[in-house]
Parts: C-alpha cells; sequence; structure tokens
C-alpha cells in the first residue's frame, strides 16, 4: 500500500495490494476514456468490456475476502468515518467536549442530536481522514480522559431519557504511559459498566476496526451491529502475532485464528446484525453505505424505543452474561 498503488484517473482512488488487478483494469478503462474524450475516438464498446469484466472481478474478490484482507479492508483510509457518519444521519448535532476532569480527548467525540427527529446521545471513535487529522485525533486511539467523556454523554443520555448510538473505530485503547497512569484500564471498565447499567436503548455498530477493551467500551449496547467488512477481536492480528510468535510476520494466521469478522462473530452469536456493503466495500460507496446503516438503527430503535428501561437494562445484561456459555457443568 504505497502512493503508486492509486490510479491515475482525476478521482484518485487507493487500492489495497490484493485489489491490485482490479486497479490496473480501472486504469485501463480510465485511460481509454482519456483518449476517447480527447482525440475523439469512439471506444465506448472496447470500455463497456473492460467495465464489466472490472465489474465481475470486483465481484468476485470480495466474496471471497480471507480473514486478513477484511483486516485491510476495514482499515481501509477512505471508509467512512464517525463524523461522515454524523453529518449524514444525524441533524442539530452539539458536541461535547472534556471529561470534566482532566482534558478533551479527540479520539472519542460525542454529543447530542436528533436521529431522524428523535433526540439522542451520539458517541464515537474518530480515526481523522488525512496525516494531520490523524495525529490530531490519535488515530481513534482513546485515552482514559476519552472513555470518561463517553461516560460523561452516557449519564446525560439516562437522565434525560434519550437513545445512545455509538460508532466503534479503534485499532484500541491508547497504551502509553501517560494513559495508564491516568488510569486506562479503570476508564475503559465503568465506560463498560455505564453502558451496563443505563435505562435507555443502546445500539452500538462497529463501522471499521473494533479493537479490544477500546472498542466494548462503546460496544455493550442492546443490539450490536457490524459492517459486512467490518472487525472486532480481543486483540489486533499484530498484536496476537507478536505474542504468540513472536514475529508480526504470523499475522495473517492470526487473523484467522481470531474470528474476528462479521460472518463469524454473528455465528458465535456475540454480534446481533451484519449490514452489507457495497460491493468494493463501504469506501466505494459511502452515501448508500451510510443510508442502509441509517435504514437499519431506525428499524432497531422503533423496537427498542417501545421498551421500558428496567426491561432494557435486563435483556443487555442477559445478553452478556449468555456470551461464553457453553452448557458444560
Amino acid at each position: 500500500m504505497h502512493d503508486n498503488d492509486r490510479t491515475t484517473a482525476s478521482e484518485m482512488k487507493f487500492f489495497l495490494d490484493f485489489e491490485q488487478p482490479i486497479a490496473e483494469l480501472e486504469n485501463k478503462i480510465e485511460e481509454l476514456r482519456h483518449i476517447s474524450d480527447s482525440g475523439g475516438v469512439n471506444i465506448a464498446d472496447e470500455v463497456s468490456k473492460l467495465q464489466g469484466k472490472a465489474d465481475r472481478l470486483l465481484r468476485s474478490t470480495y466474496q471471497s475476502l480471507s480473514p486478513w484482507q477484511k483486516v485491510l479492508v476495514a482499515r481501509h483510509p477512505e471508509r467512512p468515518h464517525y463524523k461522515d457518519y454524523v453529518a449524514a444521519l444525524l441533524t442539530e448535532y452539539t458536541p461535547f467536549a472534556g471529561d470534566r476532569a482532566f482534558a478533551d480527548d479527540k479520539a472519542i467525540e460525542g454529543g447530542i442530536a436528533r436521529f431522524r427527529g428523535r433526540s439522542c446521545v451520539v458517541i464515537g471513535h474518530e480515526k481523522g481522514s488525512d496525516t494531520n487529522d490523524r495525529v490530531h485525533h490519535n488515530f481513534g486511539m482513546a485515552r482514559p480522559e476519552g472513555y470518561r467523556k463517553a461516560q460523561r454523554l452516557m449519564a446525560l443520555a439516562d437522565r434525560f431519557h434519550l437513545p445512545i448510538l455509538t460508532f466503534v473505530d479503534t485499532p484500541g485503547a491508547y497504551p502509553g504511559i501517560g494513559a495508564e497512569e491516568r488510569g486506562q484500564s479503570e476508564a475503559i471498565a465503568t465506560c463498560i459498566n455505564a453502558c451496563l447499567q443505563v435505562r435507555v436503548p443502546v445500539i452500538s455498530v462497529i463501522i471499521g476496526e473494533g479493537g479490544s477493551g477500546g472498542a466494548i467500551a462503546l460496544a455493550t449496547a442492546n443490539h450490536s451491529v457490524m459492517l459486512e467488512h467490518s472487525i472486532y477481536s480481543v486483540i489486533s492480528p499484530e498484536g496476537c502475532a507478536s505474542i504468540l510468535w513472536r514475529s508480526v510476520d504470523k499475522a495473517q494466521a492470526a487473523a484467522d485464528a481470531l474470528k474476528l469478522t462479521a460472518q463469524d462473530l454473528q455465528q458465535l452469536e456475540l454480534i446481533d446484525e451484519v449490514v452489507p456493503e457495497p460491493i468494493g466495500g463501504a469506501h466505494r460507496d459511502p452515501a448508500a453505505t451510510i443510508a442502509t446503516l441509517g435504514d437499519r438503527i431506525a428499524r432497531t430503535l422503533d423496537v427498542l424505543i417501545t421498551l421500558d428501561g428496567e426491561a432494557l437494562w435486563q435483556r443487555r445484561r442477559e445478553k452478556f452474561l449468555a456470551m461464553g456459555k457453553t452448557g458444560l457443568k
């Protein structure tokens, strides 16, 4: 994945390593279109044939992605981020800043808004869209103050009976010394507890990476959703490989073993729903992805909103207590 992995088209695209055959076809299509536009040559039939071939290759490639390839898609820099979902799905968004104790963590953002006319609280990880923005948001890796800001928003939602929507996209919580000194593990644990204790609907969506406790802190929900090519795991494949094999070169094997894909997790009954992405991934058509997800959230919220606080709390508690049970005595 380098700068030369991009098309020559006017609308530049970023291609992953396994997408190179698709990239070559799309580059050829753009070259032919440029020749036709500049020289008056009609090569529509050739372009149409190549486009059909590219579409078939894209479809077949994305229908048989390996777990490691799904990791790469989940990390794609052009995938829609938290701020894209907020802009497209919410109105009257008012962001909150700070944890009222130490600082404002830009890796986790949130506030109050309206979702299709209904007041709600929204919280999510933001990775950033370019180099400077990613540094500003610490690549979506939150420090303790980020999780304490999330707790503050959850308490607000509980007090005013507002449903909570969370968008998870993080490699994991920030592992720096300062974060540990300020109580990273305690902040994550109490954030998970806050998710469990609120008496309002909680809907969580894994939109990209769901990494370790940093993800679970926002994903302990009544209804847990994953986009088709997102991932969710106790540790990153690279971290797992470093521990088990002492080498990140084994990351692909780790990805296979971790059962981190949306399809694996739904089969294991650890998530509730998988939302399909456009052919080629969410980054190929962000608007369609966000619209589909919005419809799924609305449908689920219509059901959850009819339950009282005690029922919501009890169902959420029973859901997570049931995870991992094998039936053995």
